[in-house]
């Protein structure tokens, strides 16, 4: 019988696992399909503070992993494929195994939604960002594409024209879902480009190891041509890690946990961490912060029960 399991090993869960260590609750983490979650897949990290020369992010969520397991923190390889929540000590199903918890830290994250392009995944972090808060340093005076028609894309796309000298946005259809407010404020930036009924074929340079350009596709007259671009953001949207509790904790319609107050769930010993219920700010310090929420928040549920 566990104290707490924590689901889930980027910022949010290794936090939760380093205070519930230190509160002497010996938490398993379960490091889910992504390990280390969104900062695996970031090179450098510039913006956590404490660190004035930067970060590579797989080293950052490392040295978290390394400093609760120093607190006693244990961690298994893969990720949960059934849940009962129904009643307490909870029970999850981790790969073959089941394991019973009498609390439960959801630190699942979200992943970002990609284009699904050849070449997309080998150039993440060379070029290729879902995140323009964490990487639009990198591109001062350079040019970026973003891909999306909604809030965030458009939001992504008036942020980088901060540092970018030209940001071309790329939608698919001549109609966006963005807000008009969003919409009328990237349409007034001078910097920023529509490029409307076209999509994406293909991003170089796979060869060169990092981004050179694109292909494009107009739909309609099905014109392809080459553009040269140093950035390619995509703001698609985050898909929330929570299929496996869906029908048990209150989610909204896109499978946000609904929050309770605090790291609270509306089941009574389930908390929550970071990305996995937080759509607007999606950085590393606030999913640090929210895992620490999250175990001190089970450190008195706990002891309120006497355990």
């Amino acid at each position: 019988m566990r104290n707490v399991v924590i689901v889930g090993s980027g910022c949010a869960g290794n936090t939760a696992a380093i205070y519930t260590g230190r509160a002497n609750l010996k938490p398993l983490v379960v490091q889910g399909h992504e390990a280390g979650g969104q900062l695996s897949i970031t090179s450098e990290v510039e913006n956590f503070p404490g660190f004035p020369e930067g970060i590579l992010g797989p080293d950052l969520v490392e040295n978290m992993k390394k400093q609760a397991i120093r607190f006693g923190a244990e961690y298994v390889h893969g990720a949960v494929l059934e849940a009962d929540l129904s009643q307490r000590p909870f029970r999850l199903r981790v790969e073959d195994e089941w394991i019973e918890t009498l609390t439960l830290i959801i630190a699942s994250g979200a992943s970002a939604r990609w284009v699904g392009l050849p070449n997309e995944q080998k150039l993440i972090g060379k070029g290729v960002s879902s995140c323009a808060t964490c990487d639009g340093f990198f591109y001062r005076g350079k040019k970026v594409i973003v891909v999306g028609g909604g809030d965030s894309a458009m939001e992504e796309a008036n942020f980088l024209t901060r540092f970018a000298s030209e940001v071309c946005l790329i939608h698919r259809r001549d109609v966006f879902r963005a807000s008009k407010i969003m919409l009328d404020r990237a349409r007034a930036n001078p910097k920023i480009k529509f490029v409307t009924d076209t999509v994406i074929a293909d991003i170089h340079d796979v060869e060169k190891g990092h981004v050179t350009g694109v292909e494009l596709r107009n739909i309609v007259t099905n014109q392809t041509w080459h553009q040269d671009v140093d950035g390619f953001f995509v703001a698609i949207g985050h898909v929330p890690n929570t299929a496996v509790f869906r029908g048990q904790i209150l989610t909204d319609e896109d499978g946000y946990i609904l929050s309770q107050g605090g790291a609270r769930t509306n089941v009574a010993g389930v908390f929550h961490a970071g990305d996995v219920q937080d759509r607007v700010y999606r950085q590393a310090i606030t999913a640090s912060g929210a895992g620490c929420m999250a175990a001190i928040e089970v450190e008195r549920f706990l002891e309120a029960e006497g355990h």
